[in-house]
């Protein structure tokens, strides 16, 4: 089951956190996740899973930032969020959406126990005008059934700023 937006407000303080929170950006079944004034891209056309790659940070300004196709930006919310119990998921605005602006090529579903700031992977598909604070995408939670264990230990646990890719950490564990 997904929870409703009041439900999501009752939960406040519980084993939901969503810090700033504002009343505003609740929705019927979600509530809405602001952008970051930060970006950070990688600087190199070839990637590679296996070892860091190495990124730059670009500045959002008031007066917007031109994103161009062809390239991914990494980029986070505004807010810290917190969840027990529940499956936090991540899924762009529609409003967005109809701009060919994707907001996470692949990673909306969050852990239960996941704390920390989302990563959004931006991509457009023509060239978009992007500004801080924008409501981007509407964060949503879900029951769930059965005994768990919480996410604690990940690599992206408690992150304080943009994560770019550590899938390198999982191949040091390998022979």
């Amino acid at each position: 089951m997904i929870l409703s937006g009041k439900e999501i407000q009752r939960r406040l303080g519980g084993d939901i956190i969503i810090d700033p929170f504002d009343e505003k950006q609740l929705n019927p079944n979600s509530y809405n996740l602001t952008l970051y004034p930060e970006l950070l891209t990688y600087r190199e056309n070839t990637l590679d899973m296996k070892r860091p790659n190495p990124t730059c940070r670009l500045d959002i300004p008031e007066q917007g930032l031109l994103l161009t196709p062809g390239r991914l930006y990494l980029g986070r919310t505004r807010e810290y969020t917190r969840t027990e119990g529940l499956v936090p998921m991540l899924e762009g605005r529609s409003s967005v959406g109809r701009l060919g602006l994707f907001i996470h090529v692949t990673a909306g579903f969050g852990d239960v126990g996941f704390a920390g700031y989302w990563t959004l992977e931006i991509f457009c598909v023509q060239p978009i005008r992007i500004y801080p604070g924008i409501e981007i995408c509407q964060i949503y939670y879900h029951t769930l059934l059965g005994d768990y264990e919480s996410y604690r230990s990940g690599k992206y646990q408690n992150n304080t700023g943009i994560q770019p890719s550590l899938l390198y950490q999982d191949f040091e564990d390998k022979p």
